[in-house]
């Protein structure tokens, strides 16, 4: 995006996409693991947060549609995005797990 051939106002659309898309993936990676330990999540946080990730993906598409690059330029873009929101739940997920090993589990019983 930074050696990008456009104008600044559509690098700072895609910038701010891909924040968004970002923080809306972490969220959602949250949302989903508090869910499954037993924490609770609102209803309405938990269908927030898959919104916005469905309207952060559903942004770029339409901004890669209108856009006049290649197609392999697009794809590259498209591809990027989608990269970025696995790597962002991959990290969120990681650091999550070793939070978790660092404290005891207080449910299991004490093994022998």
């Amino acid at each position: 995006l930074w050696n990008a051939q456009m104008v600044l106002n559509e690098k700072g659309y895609y910038f701010t996409v891909l924040m968004y898309g970002l923080f809306s993936a972490v969220s959602v990676q949250k949302s989903v693991r508090d869910r499954q330990d037993g924490i609770v999540v609102t209803n309405i946080y938990y269908g927030l947060s898959w919104f916005s990730t469905v309207l952060a993906i559903g942004l770029l598409v339409v901004g890669l549609w209108n856009a006049t690059l290649t197609a392999s330029e697009k794809g590259f873009y498209a591809m990027s995005f989608l990269l970025s929101l696995f790597a962002a739940i991959a990290v969120q997920k990681n650091t999550r797990d070793t939070q978790g090993l660092a404290r005891p589990n207080r449910e299991e019983p004490p093994l022998g």
